[in-house]
């Protein structure tokens, strides 16, 4: 089988491509045949070596993919040869076979195509697990969604929608992520091109939600934004860090806190998977219904074959998506 490595971190320019021996699956393992990779912001940060857990080199990135069981270790229950499943996973997903652990892989429901499944993994669980789990959102509030034409502020956007939310907002700063935003049910796009990032985020979500600010805000950004968005959130909001797409990570004037009595809580998804992976199995489920609903709808804003993973890579870290990155690898690209 055939897998991108990584042997130093930089370009995606400087992976191999190496022929190995099939995969056999250790206790509580399965082997899956990779069909459809999905490539997230991620990805970018862990191939250049600027993400906080690289693996050992030489390894395998990519996190999240779907495809047919191939092989399963001693301890696996309830999963055969044959199964088709999606998988999130800390690296392995850009090869033609990859390993998933017990709790890093969820059965695909017949009616749901793996090209869509793999985009309904990882960064649609982080969505899942920020607005609700982590956001406490309720049915009736408003949400503030950054970077929201990434793949997790994408997700973020349509299950805030299909969950009940009052309105739904989304930041932009291209015109493909402003269309992909308004695609995905935001009821309005929130402009950060403006000099004056803390007024032009905090009077745009005012107008939108008739002065009352938004309940819940998901961060994925960091830097200037987290402190703009604060100015933005409703009185006993939820700020939820995601991650630090902007580089800088933020501090925070807790007075600001307590004047509004505003909340701010972390996400680091991996965690569950160690401590709490039935709820991020049920969570997997309930995507999944909800793309049947109509209610979900993975945007590819491109496809690439297996080959062109370091030009999707690059796609990606240009910040110019207006969608999801997807990797066919088990078939050729549409």
């Amino acid at each position: 089988m055939r897998s991108f490595h990584v042997r130093e971190p930089g370009s995606p320019e400087n992976m191999t491509i190496d022929e190995l021996p099939d995969l056999v699956p250790a206790s509580d393992e399965v082997v899956i045949d990779v069909d459809t990779a999905g490539v997230g912001f991620v990805d970018t940060l862990v191939v250049s070596g600027r993400y906080q857990n690289i693996p050992p080199v030489p390894f395998a990135p990519g996190m999240e993919f779907s495809g047919t069981v191939r092989a399963a270790g001693e301890g696996v229950t309830g999963t055969s040869v044959g199964d088709r499943v999606a998988a999130y996973v800390l690296n392995g997903a850009f090869a033609e076979q990859a390993i998933a652990k017990v709790g890093e892989f969820y059965p695909v429901p017949d009616d749901v195509p793996l090209d869509q499944a793999a985009l309904l993994c990882g960064a649609y669980l982080t969505a899942y697990f920020a607005l609700v789990e982590r956001g406490q959102f309720k049915r009736g509030e408003t949400v503030l969604v950054g970077g929201a034409g990434g793949a997790v502020g994408l997700a973020a956007l349509q299950i805030a929608r299909a969950m009940g939310a009052t309105k739904v907002l989304g930041t932009f700063r291209t015109d493909a992520d402003r269309q992909a935003i308004l695609e995905a049910g935001a009821d309005a796009a929130i402009d950060l091109s403006g000099a004056d990032l803390k007024e032009a985020v905090r009077s745009q979500v005012l107008e939108a939600t008739n002065g009352q600010g938004a309940d819940v805000v998901l961060d994925p950004i960091g830097g200037e934004f987290l402190t703009a968005a604060l100015r933005a959130t409703a009185w006993c909001g939820r700020l939820v860090v995601i991650g630090f797409a902007a580089g800088d990570i933020p501090t925070v004037k807790v007075n600001y806190l307590l004047l509004k009595n505003i909340g701010i809580v972390g996400l680091d998804l991996s965690q569950y998977r160690r401590r709490a992976p039935d709820r991020l199995k049920a969570a997997q489920a309930e995507l999944f219904d909800l793309w049947r609903q109509g209610l979900l709808k993975p945007r590819i804003a491109r496809s690439f074959s297996f080959e062109a993973i370091p030009e999707a890579l690059n796609f990606v870290a240009a910040g110019k998506t207006g969608g999801r990155a997807s990797v066919a690898i088990g078939r050729r690209p549409e």
